[in-house]
């Protein structure tokens, strides 16, 4: 399995109400993209960061169904993403595969 994390840093004033919007808007619109079997959201307990800091994990069976979400969606759902919340959080992402 290939999972595709974005870490997130959220401002602590926009915290609830970015979660909420990720949760109603982005993740839905990211798993109609159907090349996601799953998501799993997590928040990070002991973050040395100020702010919030968020894991979206996205499970994709094949590194195939990723690269085609990347080629085809990712950049788009960044920019909804950006616009949304500019100069509010901070991202990164992580690529990785499951040790069978």
């Amino acid at each position: 399995m290939i999972i595709f994390n974005d870490t997130v840093i959220v401002d602590e004033s926009i915290h609830e109400k970015w979660l909420n919007w990720m949760q109603e808007v982005y993740i839905p619109a990211v798993m109609e993209t159907g090349h996601f079997k799953s998501y799993q959201v997590l928040t990070v307990i002991d973050s040395p960061n100020e702010g919030v800091t968020y894991c979206v994990q996205y499970h994709a069976a094949t590194i195939e169904d990723f690269n085609q979400f990347y080629s085809r969606h990712l950049h788009r759902l960044q920019d909804i993403h950006n616009q949304e919340f500019e100069n509010q959080f901070v991202i990164f992402n992580t690529l990785m595969k499951t040790v069978d």
